[in-house]
């Protein structure tokens, strides 16, 4: 009979399960409401949750669980999944074995297991498990069998505890009958009597063999003094007192003790004897007989070191487990603050090389200005020196990009010498110590420099500029041993270069963050903290690894583990002084910083190049599978959007004639860099670079005539045909493009990238087929420029200007609308984001004045805005803008633009 609506089914119910059970949907399930359950199970599930003994209820046919709060426990993590599961859903393990438990208990038997095993998964793992289970049928209103009842009690830990027991037992018995056996088959090492009045001991002949005497001597008898200076000198004592005290007792004599043997070691016996007395009392004989018990022995003490000791051993795993957590921590910790630092890095490079790059053009044009000059001056060192910080922190992430070559250590120091003196003054004396034959590393010359220097100058500042600086390298060979807890390092040849100061050295709890970045111990305005994190980050970028030793007021050592490079030592090369210009030749620009790339366009253009310009490599595909003459490729090497800076190389080398390319960075990851080497055939200027920088690595990869670039993972280098130089004029004929002076016209060709996805930020609005308006040949076009955001404003119209068009900027719809009236304009250039009415609204009201004008609409959240309506022949643009993407928009009026000039 099912129970009233008030009761919700569940009267008396209480617990955790309780709830659960009220609260689950069974009418999703064979069961029904339940509200609506039998009499019978109602009452089974109040007797279950009332029990203190894990049990499940398996209710139906299918068999659904439904169990109190103790099952919960055993349940673990599949609790409360459980709740309502078909039982063979829930235990998917068992199926078979709960199948049979179900046919047999729905037919009226019962099943009982004791100590029955099972394999469960626990935590996603196979795990055997021993339980006791009972399982009973439950009848419903009828009387038939409805149910199964499981008492569900694991005794895993019991089974185990007791075959634990049983192999112990066995184990001592057996140990307890070999002890026998050895005592019965020879373990008696001889009979001996003392005679106490005599002083004598004689023995038979095992006691003669084991004491070393002569037979004929045991026999006889020897001084007791004799036979007792083969016990170990520690046992005399303890002998000489046990057997005072069985004399003047009467007690039975048992003592343990060592005895030398022949070979010198000493061996464990036992001696057990009697004194005998005479009627007067007084001792007269004491034999006894000497049994070897030297394996029990060291078994015990075995076993009492391993008991005695078993503390402070779980006390070193847990201090070891402690070690090696901290350890990971500060793996992870160093591992995440690099990848943030490499990120800033690379921002900032981009930063400065705008910064850096305007600089120079500005002192190009400067004249002979002192003041001028001066200001530049100061403005270009505080651009090397941010370019250093950057430097320091790409060398702490691991991600500046090296140029090894196999060095000479007693070469490299040897050039060092007159600038380390120079560095840290007279007053700090200066020690070389080279082994001799030193083996030869594989590392940046220019970054290992800059270490040994860095870690120079810091040993300096500790000795406050008074005291011993000692340089050493030497060859070493490491064991397994000390590469221990050094996962950078493997066992094998090395060659350590090591600087040791006389200073205050350091405290524990400076030590364990030296090599943080930005941690100094320095005061403020004294150092950025960035020294000893970028020696760490380049060595371990070469491969090797950093020691630090100190102790407070006794001096520092660190210590560079370069591994030994069995290869010649590489050549020096000369640098070039003069900075070439350009013949004419045209570069293909890439870079998705529009700043970065304005600033690399005008540099190239005073150096006499021609430009052409892609803000992804996307992009820059369309311009290097078209017939646009290319005679170099300048590409960033981390770029947005599908294709890879490398796949663009490798496109370009196998144009015909082939393209070569100049890689630039500021912060490098695998594209081009691996194992902290630059790729075989990679050419690199690194941001921020100078122009004189530019000017030369520009010539070089020219003039190298091939184009050396690494396939992805293959390392295989294209060789490639140089591209001959050709007239400006008909470069320019041919594509369009001409880049000669600061304010001159970017052109790009427009053919077959007007639509292209990949060359604009978005495509056409909905419903866009209307063709731009004809601009009227001899006069500029007309830009009706709507911005809210100054600085973008004047950018903007400044840049239009440039391109040849005449230019009208307003901050608002509000201010635009007016304008419209009375002057005809041909594009209408607004913001979506306005103060007041929107860019897309403005754009409306203006068609409808001039239906034939053209609209772009530009936001920084490019194709994703919205704007609702659509309106035919708009275009949708995504901020930032860059150069080239207005002149593909704008390239009708561009050439009536330049036609009219």
């Amino acid at each position: 009979m099912p129970f009233p609506a008030q009761d919700h089914g569940c009267p008396g119910w209480k617990g955790e399960m309780a709830r659960r059970i009220s609260e689950f949907d069974w009418a999703a399930t064979d069961l029904g409401a339940i509200q609506n359950w039998p009499r019978s199970l109602t009452a089974s599930v109040q007797m279950l949750l009332a029990s203190p003994v894990p049990l499940v209820l398996l209710w139906g046919q299918s068999g659904y669980m439904i169990y109190n709060d103790a099952y919960a426990i055993f349940a673990g993590g599949r609790h409360p999944y459980l709740l309502g599961c078909q039982v063979e859903h829930g235990w998917p393990e068992v199926a078979e074995f709960n199948r049979h438990v179900m046919v047999t208990c729905l037919a009226g038997g019962t099943l009982s297991y004791r100590d029955k095993q099972l394999v469960l998964l626990r935590e996603g793992k196979p795990e055997e498990v021993w339980m006791d289970l009972y399982y009973s049928p439950v009848a419903d209103d009828t009387g038939a069998p409805a149910g199964v009842l499981a008492i569900v009690v694991e005794t895993t830990a019991r089974v185990l505890t007791e075959r634990w027991r049983q192999r112990a037992e066995a184990e001592l018995r057996e140990t307890n009958e070999r002890l026998q056996l050895a005592l019965n088959t020879g373990a008696v090492l001889g009979t001996w009597v003392l005679d106490v009045r005599t002083g004598s001991v004689t023995g038979d002949e095992r006691f003669a063999r084991t004491f070393a005497f002569p037979l004929e001597e045991a026999t006889k008898g020897v001084e007791r003094n004799a036979a007792t200076q083969v016990i170990h000198p520690d046992d005399q004592a303890l002998n000489d007192r046990l057997t005072l005290e069985a004399m003047r007792t009467g007690q039975p004599f048992r003592a343990e003790y060592r005895i030398r043997r022949r070979d010198g070691d000493y061996m464990w016996v036992q001696a057990n004897g009697q004194c005998e007395f005479n009627e007067q009392g007084e001792p007269t004989r004491f034999p006894g007989v000497l049994i070897d018990i030297h394996e029990r022995k060291i078994a015990e003490q075995s076993l009492r070191q391993l008991t005695e000791t078993l503390e402070q051993r779980v006390a070193d795993a847990v201090a070891a487990q402690a070690l090696a957590e901290e350890q990971l921590r500060q793996a992870q910790k160093m591992e995440a603050i690099g990848s943030l630092t490499g990120g800033v890095a690379h921002d900032f490079n981009n930063v400065l090389q705008v910064i850096n790059g305007n600089l120079q053009m500005l002192a190009a044009d400067a004249g002979d200005s002192p003041a001028m000059l001066r200001r530049l001056s100061a403005a270009t060192d505080a651009v090397k020196r941010g370019a250093k910080l950057a430097a320091h922190l790409l060398a702490f992430a691991r991600r500046q990009p090296l140029s090894p070559t196999v060095l000479n250590p007693r070469r490299l120091l040897a050039g060092m010498s007159e600038m380390l003196h120079r560095a840290l003054g007279e007053t700090v004396k200066i020690e070389t110590v080279l082994s001799d034959d030193l083996w030869h590393v594989q590392a940046d010359r220019n970054q290992l420099e800059n270490a040994l220097l860095n870690l120079a100058i810091n040993a300096r500042d500790a000795m406050q500029a008074d005291g011993t600086l000692t340089v050493r390298a030497a060859n070493r060979v490491l064991d397994a041993a000390f590469c221990h807890g050094k996962p950078e390092l493997s066992p094998g040849e090395y060659v350590v270069f090591s600087v040791t100061d006389t200073g205050t050295g350091m405290k524990p709890e400076i030590l364990e963050r030296v090599f943080e970045p930005f941690f100094t111990t320095k005061p403020d305005g004294h150092g950025t903290g960035l020294g000893l994190s970028m020696v760490f980050g380049f060595v371990r970028q070469s491969g090797g690894h950093t020691v630090i030793d100190s102790e407070e007021g006794q001096g520092t050592t660190v210590s560079l583990f370069f591994p030994r490079c069995c290869e010649p030592e590489t050549p020096e090369a000369v640098d070039q002084t003069a900075a070439p210009v350009g013949g004419g030749e045209t570069i293909l620009v890439v870079e998705d910083d529009a700043d970065v790339r304005l600033t690399a366009v005008e540099m190239l253009a005073q150096l006499g190049y021609k430009v052409l310009t892609a803000s992804s490599a996307d992009a820059a595909l369309e311009f290097v599978d078209s017939d646009v003459p290319i005679d170099l490729l300048f590409t960033d090497v981390v770029m947005p959007g599908k294709v890879k800076s490398v796949e663009l190389a490798q496109r370009a080398a196998a144009r015909s004639p082939a393209v070569p390319t100049l890689f630039t960075s500021g912060y490098t990851r695998d594209e081009i860099v691996h194992h902290g080497k630059l790729d075989a055939g990679i050419t690199l200027l690194s941001k921020p670079y100078r122009r004189d920088d530019l000017a030369r690595k520009v010539r070089s990869v020219l003039r190298a005539g091939v184009a050396r670039v690494v396939g992805v993972g293959d390392g295989q280098i294209a060789p490639c045909v140089p591209r001959k130089a050709y007239d400006p004029a008909s470069a320019s004929e041919a594509s369009g493009t001409s880049v000669s002076g600061r304010h001159e016209s970017l052109h790009e060709p427009v053919p077959s990238l007007e639509n292209s996805p990949e060359n604009s930020v978005t495509n056409s609005l909905p419903g866009s087929m209307a063709s731009p308006p004809v601009h009227q040949p001899g006069k500029p076009a007309r830009v009706l420029l709507v911005e809210d955001d100054l600085d973008s404003r004047e950018a903007l119209s400044d840049l239009l200007g440039a391109l040849g068009l005449d230019c009208t900027a307003v901050a608002s719809a509000e201010d635009a609308l007016p304008l419209v009236p009375a002057q005809r304009y041909d594009i209408l250039f607004t913001d979506l984001t306005l103060p007041g009415m929107s860019g897309d609204n403005l754009a409306r009201a203006v068609l409808r004045l001039q239906p034939d004008i053209r609209v772009l609409l530009v936001s920084g959240y490019g194709k994703s805005a919205q704007i609702g309506e659509a309106i035919p022949g708009a275009r949708l643009l995504g901020k930032p803008l860059d150069i080239s993407q207005l002149r593909r928009e704008l390239a009708e009026w561009l050439d009536h633009t330049e036609a009219a000039s």
